[in-house]
Protein backbone atom coordinates (compact mmCIF):
# COMPACT_ATOMS: atom_id res chain seq x y z
CA UNK A 1 0.00 0.00 0.00
CA UNK A 2 1.25 3.47 -0.89
CA UNK A 3 2.07 5.81 1.95
CA UNK A 4 -0.42 8.64 2.37
CA UNK A 5 -0.41 11.71 4.60
CA UNK A 6 -2.60 14.67 5.44
CA UNK A 7 -1.98 17.85 7.38
CA UNK A 8 -4.54 19.83 9.37
CA UNK A 9 -4.50 23.46 10.42
CA UNK A 10 -6.63 24.71 13.28
CA UNK A 11 -7.05 28.25 14.57
CA UNK A 12 -8.14 27.91 18.20
CA UNK A 13 -8.99 31.62 18.36
CA UNK A 14 -11.71 31.16 15.72
CA UNK A 15 -14.11 28.98 17.72
CA UNK A 16 -16.67 28.75 14.90
CA UNK A 17 -14.26 27.21 12.40
CA UNK A 18 -13.38 23.55 12.11
CA UNK A 19 -9.86 22.37 11.25
CA UNK A 20 -8.89 22.52 7.57
CA UNK A 21 -7.01 19.99 5.45
CA UNK A 22 -4.02 22.04 4.29
CA UNK A 23 -1.95 19.30 2.65
CA UNK A 24 -2.49 15.75 1.45
CA UNK A 25 -0.76 13.35 -0.84
CA UNK A 26 0.54 9.89 -1.65
CA UNK A 27 4.01 8.40 -1.97
CA UNK A 28 6.83 10.93 -2.14
CA UNK A 29 4.41 13.82 -1.51
CA UNK A 30 3.24 12.08 1.67
CA UNK A 31 6.84 11.61 2.76
CA UNK A 32 7.51 15.32 2.16
CA UNK A 33 4.44 16.32 4.22
CA UNK A 34 5.63 14.21 7.15
CA UNK A 35 9.23 15.44 6.88
CA UNK A 36 8.19 19.11 6.74
CA UNK A 37 6.00 18.64 9.80
CA UNK A 38 8.87 17.00 11.70
CA UNK A 39 11.30 19.71 10.56
CA UNK A 40 8.88 22.33 11.89
CA UNK A 41 8.72 20.55 15.24
CA UNK A 42 5.11 19.50 14.76
CA UNK A 43 3.72 16.27 16.13
CA UNK A 44 3.08 13.59 13.51
CA UNK A 45 0.20 11.31 14.49
CA UNK A 46 0.18 8.03 12.62
CA UNK A 47 -3.36 6.76 12.17
CA UNK A 48 -4.08 5.04 8.86
CA UNK A 49 -7.82 5.16 9.57
CA UNK A 50 -7.80 8.92 10.22
CA UNK A 51 -5.61 9.63 7.18
CA UNK A 52 -7.91 7.54 4.99
CA UNK A 53 -10.90 9.60 6.09
CA UNK A 54 -9.07 12.92 5.77
CA UNK A 55 -7.92 12.04 2.24
CA UNK A 56 -11.61 12.22 1.25
CA UNK A 57 -11.79 15.90 2.28
CA UNK A 58 -11.01 18.45 -0.42
CA UNK A 59 -7.76 20.35 -0.02
CA UNK A 60 -8.20 23.62 1.93
CA UNK A 61 -11.68 22.51 3.06
CA UNK A 62 -12.86 22.29 6.64
CA UNK A 63 -13.35 18.80 8.01
CA UNK A 64 -16.96 17.59 7.81
CA UNK A 65 -19.12 17.21 10.93
CA UNK A 66 -18.73 13.42 10.71
CA UNK A 67 -15.07 13.86 11.74
CA UNK A 68 -15.52 16.50 14.48
CA UNK A 69 -15.49 14.01 17.37
CA UNK A 70 -12.45 12.05 16.16
CA UNK A 71 -10.41 15.17 15.35
CA UNK A 72 -11.45 16.89 18.61
CA UNK A 73 -10.26 13.88 20.61
CA UNK A 74 -6.96 13.92 18.73
CA UNK A 75 -6.48 17.68 19.30
CA UNK A 76 -7.33 17.37 23.01
CA UNK A 77 -4.83 14.52 23.35
CA UNK A 78 -2.17 16.54 21.53
CA UNK A 79 -2.85 19.57 23.76
CA UNK A 80 -2.29 17.43 26.88
CA UNK A 81 0.86 15.94 25.37
CA UNK A 82 2.31 19.36 24.48
CA UNK A 83 1.55 20.71 27.96
CA UNK A 84 3.38 17.91 29.75
CA UNK A 85 0.23 16.27 31.08
CA UNK A 86 -0.36 12.53 31.13
CA UNK A 87 -1.89 12.22 27.67
CA UNK A 88 -2.33 8.44 27.81
CA UNK A 89 -2.59 6.46 24.61
CA UNK A 90 -3.34 8.22 21.34
CA UNK A 91 -7.06 8.25 20.56
CA UNK A 92 -8.51 5.81 18.06
CA UNK A 93 -10.86 6.87 15.29
CA UNK A 94 -14.39 6.87 16.69
CA UNK A 95 -16.67 4.12 15.43
CA UNK A 96 -19.07 6.67 13.96
CA UNK A 97 -16.33 8.21 11.83
CA UNK A 98 -15.67 5.18 9.64
CA UNK A 99 -16.63 5.12 5.98
CA UNK A 100 -17.35 8.00 3.65
CA UNK A 101 -17.24 11.50 5.12
CA UNK A 102 -19.06 13.52 2.47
Amino acid sequence: MRKQATALAYDASNRDAAPRVVAKGYGIVAEMIVQRAKDAGLYVHESPEMVSLLMQVDLDSRIPPALYQAVAEMLAWLYRLENGEDAGAAPKVAAGAHGRVR
